[in-house]
């Protein structure tokens, strides 16, 4: 997938319009009207300069510091320069009128080109290529039937307010654009590389996995890694959201966007740049933007009859009467040009999409990514939540919970004992125990070591045979135990004898039963875990937790028939996962939720939704703003069809003037803008 920085795109309706013109071409493209992007499937395109010259000559692809000025500065230059000449018209247009008549309409003429010359060019360029109906047709003949009335202050006050629409509605997508740009776009310029002890400035895009590059005080980290010196505290919150800092030290795992707060750091690279959490999380943003809301789909359909239904309905309004009834055609052509003002579709156009770009741009800022309109649009309709455990409801990883010495040693030989020999092992589970090495002494040497693959480990010791690992690992050595609930145990046998058990468990997570609270007060009707644990740890969560119910033992394929049992039986569903297990229920549900920190690469990509962070309250957080964003664009919609259909039924029995026509225009656009803009500040 190829990307360009655009510009010349005004509008959603500009965008579908420009991406038909293209496609009729054979080239499979989208064009990204709320980051100003062009976005191709094709892997080389060498004559794409020449086909947006021929196809769609009014955009251009530009460097992205080209398009991305912070205000448009001639934009208000036109503006002002057209309101001045609009004031000199009317001044001068009480002398002129009658003789001068000429004069009087050139004044006029001079600004309306100023402030909608472009509008104009706009409506003949399209035209030329068979696209008539269009906002930029509807304003030009409006305007063009008023002048040819005598109504010219009216026909400049309309391309006057609308400019002014157009100046204000972008500023105000330049502010969502900017907001979005800074929440995801954390990835760093340049890394502090370490070669044979010294520093050298590196671009971040050169580093590889296992280069060293520290990281001051008040840095932020460009890429992923394990620190191997220091000690620091870091500030997630441009990633998660949360201001709580974090300590980290040698052998902790850190992202790229977390700021050093306190000390200086060595990080030990294990992704390239491209490879980065920044950089994940920042393509998911830009290429969600592409997957469309049900509601944005409708709203495009919508305007391509909408307009032309307009324009034979303002045709009806100014033909029939006067053929009918014989009265002046002057007074209804007026009547149909504010018509055509009026049903102007750009509130209803760019009101809809902008109220999920900003709806995204909320829940970036909170570190939930949405990868599309389509899926913020659809978490807000689920009814049933399920959950995965190892990694999701729990931390992911065991702890010790239970000590019990059985034997001829005290509990701190026996952990000494169980330590040192889990030292040697790389599988998770001796994690917990080797957190504890510290205590053991150094006369404990370790000799004729070996593992037993998903059993456990076998050794000597200063002499004695001894053996860590579980039930099978007991079987193996002819060691004989008392059968029981032997999940999560470990087994410590020294001289064919147990000397001692632990017992080993994966903790919730801190929020788990927050998260689940607040689902059920947003209404959630069926919380579930799934898991692949033992029947006993799993009843033991969900009694916990409070859940409706779980699924324990599960295999993928168990959780699979899960969700689509529940979808069979008319449920809406998320799912929310780590592994890369989870990776096809995930992609099965209605809406699939990745923990992004944790998770794996290919529970992320699969994912619909991504929480930034190890929150698993942020699922209820992501269910509110996809709801709160779904209401808005209702609003948006309701606002501007009520206002639009009521106005055009005042224009044709002649209970409106040009300039409430205006306001139906550009007024409901602009408040359809500030309406989703608002969500940002939430």
């Amino acid at each position: 997938m190829r990307k360009f920085k655009v510009t010349g795109v005004d509008c959603p309706s500009c965008a579908a319009r420009i991406e038909r013109r293209l496609r009729d071409t054979g080239l499979d493209a989208t064009i990204d009207f709320d980051l100003e992007t062009l976005i191709m499937d094709d892997e080389a395109v060498e004559d794409l300069h020449c086909l947006l010259s021929h196809h769609a000559p009014e955009i251009s692809i530009v460097e992205p510091s080209e398009g991305e000025k912070d205000f448009p500065f001639r934009g208000l230059l036109r503006l002002a320069s057209s309101i001045t000449l609009f004031v000199v018209a009317l001044l001068f247009s009480p002398i002129l009128h009658g003789r001068n008549e000429f004069f009087e309409y050139s004044l006029f003429v001079i600004a309306y080109l100023v402030s909608g010359g472009n509008v104009v060019f706009k409506a003949l360029k399209n035209l030329l290529r068979g696209d008539f109906f269009d906002e930029n047709f509807l304003m030009t003949v409006a305007t063009l039937g008023a002048f040819m009335i005598h109504e010219l202050p009216e026909a400049v006050a309309v391309m006057i307010f609308y400019s002014l629409g157009e100046l204000l509605e972008s500023l105000a997508l330049r502010r969502s654009r900017r907001s979005v740009k800074e929440l995801i776009d954390l990835r760093a310029d340049n890394v502090n590389h370490l070669v044979d002890g010294r520093l050298k400035t590196l671009p971040a895009k050169e580093v590889k996995p296992g280069d060293r590059f520290v990281v001051r005080v008040g840095d932020r980290i460009p890429i992923d890694g394990v620190i191997c010196s220091g000690r620091t505290l870091l500030d997630k919150s441009l990633l998660t959201g949360e201001s709580v800092l974090v300590s980290a030290a040698e052998g902790d795992v850190v992202l790229a966007g977390t700021i050093n707060k306190s000390g200086v750091i060595e990080i030990v690279a294990t992704m390239t740049l491209e490879k980065s959490y920044t950089s994940r999380m920042l393509e998911l943003v830009q290429e969600g933007s592409i997957r469309k809301s049900n509601r944005e789909r409708f709203i495009t359909r919508f305007s391509r009859f909408y307009t032309p239904v307009v324009v034979l309905i303002a045709l009806f309004v100014a033909t029939i009467p006067p053929l009918l009834f014989g009265e002046a055609f002057s007074e209804w052509f007026h009547k149909a040009f504010i018509i055509l003002v009026i049903s102007c579709p750009c509130a209803l156009i760019i009101s809809v999409p902008l109220s999920y770009f900003v709806g995204i741009g909320r829940a970036s800022r909170e570190g939930i990514l949405f990868k599309g309109s389509s899926f913020l649009e659809s978490l807000g309709q689920i009814d049933s939540v399920f959950f995965d455990k190892t990694g999701t409801l729990t931390e992911g990883r065991s702890r010790i919970t239970g000590i019990e010495s059985t034997g001829r040693y005290d509990k701190r030989r026996v952990v000494q004992y169980a330590a040192l020999l889990e030292s040697y092992s790389t599988h998770p589970v001796a994690i917990p125990f080797t957190e504890m090495i510290s205590d053991v002494p150094k006369w404990m040497k370790v000799s004729s070591y070996s593992e037993v693959a998903g059993s456990g480990i076998v050794a000597e010791v200063n002499g004695k045979r001894v053996a860590v690992g579980n039930k099978s690992l007991l079987n193996a050595l002819g060691v004989g135990f008392e059968e029981g609930d032997d999940s999560g145990r470990v087994f410590l046998v020294i001289d064919e004898r147990i000397e001692g058990v632990f017992t080993l468990s994966d903790t919730l997570r801190n929020d788990s039963s927050e998260a689940i609270a607040e689902l059920r007060k947003l209404g959630i009707k069926e919380i579930v875990m799934l898991t692949g644990d033992h029947s006993d740890r799993a009843a033991s969560i969900s009694t916990e937790l409070q859940l409706d119910g779980f699924i324990s033992e599960a295999t993928p394929e168990d959780k699979m028939r899960a969700v689509e049992s529940a979808i069979k039986s008319g449920k809406r569903t998320a799912f929310v996962g780590d592994g890369i297990n989870d990776a096809p229920v995930i992609a099965r549900a209605d809406v699939g939720i990745a923990m992004g920190s944790s998770g794996a690469d290919a529970a992320i990509e699969t994912a619909d939704v991504v929480l930034s962070g190890e929150s698993l309250s942020k699922v209820a957080r992501a269910i509110e703003i996809s709801r709160s964003t779904n209401r808005n664009a209702a609003q948006n919609i309701a606002a501007a069809l009520g206002v639009k259909l009521a106005f055009i039924a005042l224009g044709a029995f002649g209970l409106m003037n040009m300039w409430g026509a205006v306001f139906a225009d550009v007024g409901v656009t602009l408040l359809a803008v500030f309406n989703s803009v608002r969500m940002l500040n939430k």
